[in-house]
């Protein structure tokens, strides 16, 4: 009778059109896209949860869910139901009073899926009535929000060539946007949109471009076939210029620059495309010809500010390679550019904002150390804006490693890196929470964490940050002063985002942790 009841409701609501998500800022009592708004701020308007309250938090309830892989997932949030993906790529519709299910959709997998860094999935998109998910054989499906029937299911790429998809999509009007991982089996990246209504492609940017296409001449020989700048992040988008920002992978091989001479475009860049045709406005490259595998497939987040005296639309980036970056993003302008921890790859920067490359850190037969590793100082995890602070939030992962140079020939569906990496042994590796001036890239202030993080932020009107750690603390800080106010240990590493929600006239707090979703009110 409940289910009855649940799925009555279910079709009474359950819509999310375009305008709303548009919107997401003007109703905080939802979540409605991966980064919680199209600007990817990930920050709660809500303030019942605040710094003078926050000490008396307590689980609301847990759910937990069947997979055993990294639990990566950042629910949606609408109209008393929370949608969460758990790995490697099935979807749960969960009852926001008691975290019971009202709907799985499984997925059935072939065996021996090439991945890099597990069987994962970041989360869902959702679209009028549907929700959508990626998958990690490469396909895009539509479920009816309802009742999780499958509306249509299209084949994205092949999975035995090591395509695969983690990424949550990202709806825009009538279209579903996915990216694509697998750069470290050499692929080729691209970025694609999809009809939301019958799943047929509407565009496809390929981020490593062919003969006849701009950049072409980047990659020397067949090099642009294998060429890696996937796609394997979540975007964002800005709705008066209809353009759609994405960071782009790494090249392949990984570390081997010499059977791909060239700047390599547009691998380590941000794309902006147009919502509608998939053509490119501009791109930013963070590093041409990158040798050290530093993805820039990190989240851009959207600001409007004065800037020298006028308004601009701007861009901040806190890129896996050390530097916070301030763009222009309607022209893809350098504006600004400075390291925002530890970093020896680059002498610096010019003033186009281009590195200058630190040749010792090139992979050799000796060993390479290079700062950050090549998981970063950033990575897929989310930073967070708060209006209300005027602060940006990042994780930073503070963690340096050595990388013997091998020999590499791209063989398909086999790795294709081209060097070794050994961690260091006189160095702990440990983790910081830093809140940076969004314009400058000063720091605030910075709390340390014991492991390098794998959580992502979220900041809140209650003057709050939210973070996790590898050793399953879940805690809150101060977000003008960076105070330790709170913490939960979950039992679990936290490799996921936390978000808020407002349910019954409370607000909640939710994070991924272990193998379960923790919900906390007061």
């Amino acid at each position: 009778m409940k289910n009855i009841i649940l799925l009555a409701a279910l079709s009474a609501m359950a819509q999310v059109p375009y305008e709303r998500i548009a919107k997401a800022p003007s109703e905080p009592a939802s979540w409605l896209t991966y980064s919680g708004d199209y600007a990817s701020h990930h920050y709660s308007a809500l303030s019942k949860i605040n710094r003078a309250n926050v000490a008396q938090l307590k689980p609301a309830w847990m759910y937990q869910v069947r997979g055993r892989q990294h639990f990566e997932t950042t629910p949606l949030v609408f109209d008393g139901v929370m949608y969460i993906t758990d790995p490697p790529s099935d979807v749960t519709a969960l009852d926001l009073k008691t975290g019971r299910p009202i709907w799985h959709y499984r997925r059935s997998l072939p065996a021996g899926i090439p991945v890099c860094c597990g069987q994962v999935n970041r989360g869902v998109a959702a679209l009028d009535g549907r929700i959508f998910v990626n998958t990690i054989d490469s396909h895009l499906l539509a479920l009816d929000a309802r009742t999780g029937r499958v509306e249509w299911d299209v084949e994205v790429a092949d999975w035995k060539l090591a395509y695969t998809m983690t990424a949550a999509p990202l709806a825009i009007k009538d279209k579903i946007i996915v990216g694509i991982a697998g750069a470290e089996y050499g692929v080729r990246g691209f970025l694609d949109a999809y009809d939301a209504k019958t799943g047929k492609r509407a565009w496809r940017f390929w981020t490593t471009p062919g003969p006849g296409e701009p950049g072409h001449e980047t990659w020397s020989g067949d090099s642009w076939k294998y060429g890696g700048a996937t796609t394997w992040v979540t975007g964002s988008y800005d709705p008066e210029l209809n353009l759609v920002y994405w960071g782009t992978g790494n090249p392949g091989p990984d570390y081997d620059g010499s059977v791909r001479l060239g700047d390599n475009l547009y691998s380590d860049c941000v794309i902006a495309l147009d919502a509608d045709t998939g053509k490119l406005k501009w791109h930013f490259q963070f590093i041409p010809h990158d040798v050290n595998d530093i993805d820039a497939n990190q989240i851009p987040v959207l600001l409007d500010a004065d800037w020298k005296g006028r308004r601009r639309k701007l861009m901040l980036f806190a890129n896996r390679n050390a530097f916070y970056y301030v763009l222009d993003r309607a022209t893809g302008e350098f504006l600004h550019g400075v390291p925002f921890t530890k970093q020896n790859w680059a002498k610096g920067l010019d003033a186009k904002g281009r590195p200058i490359p630190n040749p010792e850190t090139e992979p050799n037969q000796k060993g390479a150390l290079v700062y950050p590793d090549d998981d970063g100082s950033s990575n897929w995890f989310s930073p967070s804006y708060s209006p209300r602070t005027n602060l940006f939030y990042q994780n930073v992962r503070e963690k340096g490693a050595l990388y013997f140079k091998t020999s590499v020939e791209y063989r398909p569906g086999r790795l294709y890196l081209g060097a070794i990496k050994r961690d260091l042994t006189d160095e702990e590796p440990y983790g910081t929470l830093r809140a940076l001036n969004p314009l400058t890239g000063e720091q605030a202030w910075m709390f340390k964490v014991q492991s390098p993080p794998w959580c992502g932020l979220l900041s809140t009107a209650g003057d709050l940050v939210f973070s996790g750690t590898m050793e399953g603390d879940f805690f809150a800080l101060d977000a003008v002063t960076g105070k330790h106010l709170w913490r939960f240990q979950t039992g679990g590493e936290i490799w996921s985002n936390p978000i808020s929600y407002e349910f019954e006239g409370k607000q909640y707090i939710s994070i991924a942790s272990g193998s379960s979703i923790i919900v906390f009110g007061l």
